[in-house]
């Protein structure tokens, strides 16, 4: 687990973990590594050995933006992995504060027009899926809103309830909106998700190309043997699609995939590196 323990990827993890311990009888710890927008941890995972007994909780974060932030990643997100199963996917979701005086996406929209430069945001720091989601909704919307970066998606979301920032497009505050301590306008997918059934998606209202979602899978080390990979990935899904943990991950705010092969997840992930490259670019996001 390259994440401090108690963000959402922590909580996946350990959902995760849990579950599978139960279904294969064997022992599955959560070990967190933290440090350098997820790096330390994953860079020290892909000298593991490549034997299915150490595996990743890989995120959009770490391998598919972190390449295009970092300079010196520590490993190689073409080579240094054996995708095994796509988990979840969270969309992006348009928050304010509980007493904002914008009650929609419009009348955020609206006054962000007429008034460039007014309003600003935040995001878990530079290069974060707040600042990228951010981002777009600027390039499809023609917007100019000012970006304040936080070291973290909670001081950020803290800094939103308390009135410091007119509005963030966060993955991990479904909870605080249900709480009622955030108001949610949108929500970036296709579909509404479970968690918020009442918060249309931006599609819905009239801006369909803004998807933006952080994606968690599990991976091993490169070089795992095939049958390894192929039987963690059977367990994997069937852990994933049982009710209690899609529940769980369900009520996180996620959406839950069908299950599909080691394959179609790798084959996502080369896809992810080079999708969040562009977004990169359109963000400005420089690296370290």
């Amino acid at each position: 687990m390259p994440w401090a323990p108690g963000g959402a990827t922590d909580i996946l993890g350990r959902v995760l973990a849990k579950s599978l311990t139960e279904r294969i009888g064997q022992t599955v710890v959560v070990e967190n590594r933290a440090g350098a927008g997820g790096n330390i941890g994953t860079s020290s995972f892909v000298r593991e050995k490549a034997d299915g007994y150490t595996l990743l909780v890989a995120t959009s974060s770490t391998n598919a933006a972190n390449p295009h932030l970092y300079k010196n990643l520590g490993f190689d997100p073409h080579k240094d992995f054996a995708p095994i199963a796509f988990v979840a996917k969270i969309p992006n979701v348009l928050e304010v504060p509980k007493d904002s005086q914008f009650t929609s996406y419009k009348q955020l929209m609206d006054f962000a027009r007429e008034n460039p430069g007014k309003l600003n945001y935040g995001s878990a720091g530079v290069g974060s899926s707040q600042h990228l989601a951010s981002s777009l909704l600027m390039h499809l919307t023609g917007i100019d809103v000012v970006h304040i970066p936080f070291r973290g998606s909670g001081p950020a979301a803290s800094a939103l309830m308390g009135d410091q920032l007119d509005f963030m497009i966060d993955t991990g505050s479904v909870a605080q909106v249900k709480a009622g301590s955030l108001r949610a306008l949108a929500v970036a997918s296709e579909d509404r998700t479970n968690a918020l059934p009442d918060v249309p998606t931006f599609a819905e209202q009239g801006l369909p190309d803004m998807i933006a979602f952080a994606w968690y899978g599990i991976v091993a080390p490169a070089g795992s043997p095939k049958d390894i990979v192929d039987y963690l990935n059977k367990e994997i899904n069937a852990v994933v699609q049982s009710p209690e943990v899609k529940q769980h991950l369900e009520g996180m705010g996620a959406q839950v995939p069908a299950p599909q092969s080691a394959q179609t997840f790798s084959t996502f992930m080369q896809t992810e590196i080079g999708r969040y490259g562009d977004l990169i670019k359109m963000s400005g996001a420089k690296m370290e």
